[in-house]
């Protein structure tokens, strides 16, 4: 299991190596939570948040960390897988696990790929800023439709959204859900931890590092791009299908830019392109949200104060709170390293 979730960069000379330690004590806190914070459910519900809302930050990480794809875009993604297994469970009466988060797995897939190929597969390569707004307009554009459209609930959304079954059992908030949460995120994390390190990891690497040379040897820089692209959207459609059974609502704000430019303030904070930045971005932002919406002497200016704290990592510590105890050559990788022969 530590073999899979570890990154295989070489021991460098400064000794141990500090992201996969990083990664087994986030999982071991992980599946403690629940246990230690059992007495408040409202704890084990923010926990189950952050859960979901790792998932939306590693799909962003895919994109931005791992391939160049700077994406404003992610919650579109997010919303319409919420918003599909909603009108499913209303509609048809079906929420059973088997099949609406593969029904969301599969939107999120396909509307990513829609959009990646208009924006990345013209016949000119496209630059990072049309991307950027490309991606943000999409977001934008769904969320200026869901609010008029009476079909999916207009500005006030859907609730009342049928609980998320397994055969007879019905998950509602709490530890069930958590764990199912949890086990959802393993997966996508261990799925994506092999994309990073495979063949066509390489190549998304390289992407990342010199875009220009990739082309010139041959390699169909943007199809890498467009595909990388959709599996990320596949991964934001089923963080949003979970997201939607836990809170029993999805409106128009999750899928707007908002939330794509939140995505993108837990990856940075973290720390991009390791996967497990993301994740430790989402855990620091919500509970410094949720400290802050507490203190009473603040409660009026909380988000401002949230969002000095993000601008200082941000300016003083580009590489995210990971920067301070990863060095460079592991948070990229040592990709054709050769071992030195000793004298």
């Amino acid at each position: 299991m530590t073999a899979i979730l570890s990154l295989p960069a070489r021991r460098g000379a400064k000794g141990l190596r500090v992201l996969p330690i990083v990664e087994i004590a986030t999982l071991v806190v992980a599946i403690a939570a629940p246990f230690v914070l059992s007495d408040r459910i409202d704890l084990v519900t923010l926990a189950t948040n952050v859960l979901i809302l790792s998932m939306l930050a590693i799909s962003f990480d895919l994109c931005w960390g791992l391939s160049g794809i700077m994406s404003f875009g992610q919650a579109l993604f997010f919303g319409v897988g919420g918003y599909v297994i909603a009108l499913v469970g209303r509609d048809l009466g079906f929420s059973h696990i088997w099949g609406t988060l593969p029904l969301a797995l599969l939107t999120g897939f396909l509307l990513s790929a829609l959009l990646g190929a208009f924006l990345l597969l013209g016949r000119k390569t496209p630059t990072v800023i049309f991307v950027a707004l490309g991606t943000l307009t999409g977001s934008y554009a769904a969320e200026r439709l869901v609010s008029g459209w009476q079909y999916v609930g207009a500005g006030n959304g859907l609730s009342s959204i049928k609980l998320l079954q397994a055969g007879s059992y019905e998950f509602v908030e709490g530890t069930a859900f958590y764990f199912l949460a949890l086990a959802t995120l393993l997966v996508v994390y261990v799925a994506a931890r092999i994309l990073m390190r495979s063949q066509l990891g390489l190549v998304l690497a390289g992407m990342r590092q010199n875009e220009e040379r990739l082309a010139f040897v041959g390699y169909r820089v943007q199809l890498f791009k467009a595909l990388v692209f959709s599996v990320a959207g596949a991964i934001a459609g089923v963080a949003g299908a979970l997201y939607s059974y836990h809170q029993g609502f999805i409106g128009p704000g999750n899928m707007g830019p908002g939330l794509s430019t939140t995505a993108v303030l837990y990856c940075l904070f973290g720390g991009s392109g390791t996967l497990i930045g993301p994740i430790l971005g989402t855990i620091a932002v919500e509970v410094i949200t949720y400290a802050l919406a507490d203190i009473d002497a603040i409660k009026s200016i909380w988000p401002v104060v949230l969002g000095l704290v993000l601008l200082g990592v941000v300016m003083f510590q580009p590489k995210g709170i990971l920067g301070f105890f990863v060095s460079d050559r592991e948070r990229i990788g040592s990709y054709g390293e050769r071992p030195q022969r000793g004298a």
